[in-house]
């Protein structure tokens, strides 16, 4: 959240404690998904005062040629491409070095988990509270689910990084046929939905064995990267034009398939498409990343990534029960159906990131190490400087 407003003098440490050897890519790469994710739920995520409650609404589902925006925003796949990489690099230089697999698993998901901690215990005392005051249920349970939905993905990345010297040579090919298979028998041969949830796995190996592939050198050619691109971006389009998947590749309330919930094979075919613009974009964003300013904003934005992820959310949706007390303000509270309510949402962002930055500021250590944050509780200097943890 201070990315961009880093004085020149911290800037220029950060650039001089980076180690020669980090490839900024790969944390630029990171920081753009999330990002991503930050302003497509803003985007597409509408809290409608409807009678006294809020319930959750999407413009997507009024306004189908939005769709392109999820194509923008849905950058989940380059995530779990850029973990797939850091995680096997990160257990093959543990390995080098003589750590167990417990210490080097424990060092990587409790960077993961302990911002949770926060989470839960804030939106615990939220969700009691507004029962105990009359709360509608249907708004409780509105919050609570957007609060709480990002812990999805962080339970399947865990998961996926405890499994890390399991699938560090896993090719992508084996968990691409088992999403295939099971789209198949769901809309193919009517077996039940809930096989779907196989792919809730299947879907993200694919994206995360392809870094794990990055990491053994195999997709250095610029020729990967234009097939990826290419080959996943034709599949999508078939898929979409004439095997009757969704356009959208976020849920859409209501709808009857959904791209995401859990993950299709158009999904992970557009995943492919992503993981392909993201290896070719490697070398200008290395050059990028040269440059100091640019730099410590990804670099500071890594530091708080779990931070910035698990509280966007929470920031939406202050700013909207805030905002209640001034009636139902467009873009706010009213129902997402038109594109003057896309014009006012877009005006609110700039709210959200403000009230964002109050998050960060408030919960950001909880992302640090106990011992850094002991250190800073004593010292408010900062102990380490950004970007010198390699596989941070």
């Amino acid at each position: 959240m201070t990315c961009t407003t880093a004085p020149p003098g911290l800037r220029a440490r950060i650039d001089a404690a980076t180690p020669a050897g980090r490839d900024r890519a790969v944390d630029a790469l990171r920081a753009a998904a999330i990002l991503g994710v930050v302003l497509g739920h803003w985007l597409v995520t509408a809290l409608v005062a409807d009678g006294g409650a809020l319930r959750a609404a999407s413009p997507l589902g009024d306004l189908p040629q939005l769709a392109p925006v999820s194509w923008i925003f849905q950058t989940l796949a380059v995530f779990f491409l850029v973990g797939g990489h850091v995680a096997t690099r990160g257990h093959a230089s543990a390995r080098a070095r003589g750590t167990s697999y417990g210490r080097w698993l424990r060092a990587r998901l409790s960077r993961l988990f302990r911002p949770v901690a926060a989470v839960l215990v804030l939106w615990t005392a939220i969700a009691a509270l507004l029962l105990l005051t009359g709360a509608e249920q249907t708004t409780v349970h509105t919050l609570v689910k957007l609060a709480l939905s990002p812990l999805w993905f962080l339970l399947v990345f865990a998961v996926l990084t405890a499994a890390t010297p399991l699938l560090a040579r896993l090719h992508p090919l084996w968990p691409l046929a088992v999403v295939l298979h099971v789209d198949l028998l769901r809309f193919g041969l009517g077996v039940p939905d809930g096989l779907g949830w196989v792919n809730l796995a299947a879907g993200w190996l694919v994206p995360y064995t392809l870094g794990a592939a990055w990491t053994r050198g195999e997709l250095e050619h610029p020729r990967v990267g234009v097939l990826l691109l290419v080959g996943g971006t034709a599949a999508t389009a078939a898929l979409v034009a004439f095997a009757g998947y969704p356009a959208s590749m976020v849920g859409v309330p209501g709808a009857e398939v959904s791209n995401l919930d859990p993950p299709t094979l158009a999904a992970v075919t557009f995943g492919l498409a992503q993981c392909g613009l993201a290896l070719l974009l490697r070398e200008p964003l290395r050059r990028a990343m040269r440059r100091p300013t640019a730099w410590a904003a990804v670099a500071l934005a890594n530091l708080s990534a779990m931070t910035i992820f698990l509280w966007h959310q929470t920031a939406l949706m202050a700013t909207t029960a805030t905002g209640l007390s001034a009636g139902r303000l467009p873009g706010l509270h009213t129902r997402p159906d038109g594109l003057d309510w896309v014009a006012a949402r877009l005006a609110w962002l700039p709210v959200f990131a403000l009230v964002l930055a109050g998050c960060w500021a408030v919960f950001r250590t909880w992302e640090l190490p106990r011992r850094t944050r002991t250190v800073r509780a004593h010292h408010p200097r900062p102990s380490r400087t950004p970007g010198s943890k390699v596989d941070a």
